[in-house]
């Protein structure tokens, strides 16, 4: 593993530990700075696309402000660095406080592409993008080859 690699992931993992401890002073060092010319970006699974610094940290505010609990389990982590810049993707594996207060669990599945750049300060996140995996009773047909439209 390159050294870039292994700060990346470092630094992605600090990501999701900030989430799960709603740290957003934590948050606010892990995302990048908007340029003249672009600004960083999220996706959070289910929203529109939020752009420019303050509203994305505003939205993770909001998150971990309403957001009891929660716990991230990271899988098929990849990471591919292209000279100042770096695309990890992975597999957010969710439990969560259910509906029933904290007696009770939710679990979840996300994919996430996260885009870090390389700064004077490390590497700092410039573009999240989560997108929630639907889980029914038709994953097992879809095992099958046998996709139901």
């Amino acid at each position: 593993m390159s050294v870039d690699t292994a700060a990346i992931e470092t630094v992605n993992q600090d990501f999701y530990t900030a989430i799960e401890a709603g740290d957003l002073d934590r948050m606010t060092e892990i995302w990048a700075e908007d340029t003249d010319e672009e600004r960083v970006t999220c996706v959070h699974p289910g929203w529109t696309l939020l752009a420019g610094r303050s509203e994305v940290l505003r939205s993770w505010a909001l998150i971990m402000a309403n957001t009891t609990y929660i716990q991230f389990v990271l899988t098929d982590v990849n990471t591919t660095v292209l000279g100042d810049v770096a695309v990890l993707t992975c597999v957010e594996n969710i439990l969560t406080a259910g509906e029933e207060g904290e007696a009770s669990f939710a679990a979840g599945k996300v994919v996430a592409s996260n885009v870090y750049v390389r700064t004077a300060q490390g590497w700092r996140l410039w573009m999240h993008h989560g997108s929630p995996v639907l889980q029914g009773d038709d994953d097992e047909e879809e095992e099958d080859g046998e996709l139901e439209h």
